[in-house]
């Protein structure tokens, strides 16, 4: 091989090492950010008073509005259309902000929180969408991490005395399986997480039956709808 392609090659591949140290770099202050979210949102399972979960959020969605620099940072930093090759480093801290966004939207709105929506939330812009950028498979990873932590609520709900919300909760995700059904999910990995909803919904039912059975939940519990 010739010395001067070699020495080419070599500079392409110092500049690659360089780009994702410095992908590396904002991906582990998005990963601080996540963690920090689902820390505080992890409180939401021993707040006596569901009274007290607006307050919480407000503590939360702050951290959720500054990861729009990361975002912004990231398509600072990723070359144009290199957005597949490098997706993978921050997939899951996406996936967490998702998650993170759709629980605080639940909470707040009794509703589903749309792709675009988290989109905006997390500074995506569109001229960035060959950099960086929200793909349906990780709003749906992010949307399925709900309907796991919804089903922890619902138990921990009742225990704090708060007999309607497993109901609510009941509705909502039987709505979103239901949407999930329709969508024609060939990815592997969502496909398996997707059957595991399964296993959620039994679970709030079974709280929602000895909820209804011991007659816990007040008449006027109203249901929530999704949007």
């Amino acid at each position: 091989m010739d010395p001067q392609d070699l020495e080419t090659l070599n500079v392409l591949l110092d500049r690659d090492v360089e780009l994702r140290e410095n992908i590396k770099d904002q991906v582990n202050e998005f990963d601080k950010k996540t963690r920090t979210m689902v820390g505080l949102l992890n409180k939401i399972h021993s707040t006596p008073c569901f009274g007290e979960v607006p307050s919480l959020l407000d503590s939360v969605k702050p951290v959720l509005t500054s990861c729009q620099e990361i975002t912004a940072a990231i398509a600072s930093i990723v070359p144009p259309n290199q957005l597949w090759r490098w997706k993978e480093l921050w997939s899951n801290s996406l996936r967490t902000a998702v998650f993170a966004a759709a629980l605080i939207e639940y909470l707040s709105n009794r509703r589903l929180i749309t792709l675009p929506k988290v989109a905006q939330t997390l500074g995506l812009k569109d001229e960035w969408q060959d950099r960086v950028a929200l793909p349906a498979e990780d709003y749906l990873h992010g949307i399925i991490s709900l309907v796991n932590e919804l089903s922890r609520l619902a138990v921990n709900a009742v225990t704090l005395g708060n007999f309607d919300e497993p109901i609510r909760i009941s509705i909502f995700v039987k709505n979103l399986f239901a949407g999930f059904s329709m969508l024609n999910l060939k990815n592997d990995t969502l496909r398996r997480r997707y059957d595991g909803l399964k296993y959620d919904i039994k679970k709030i039912e079974e709280v929602v039956y000895d909820v209804s059975l011991r007659r816990l939940a007040s008449s006027q519990s109203v249901p929530s709808t999704t949007q």
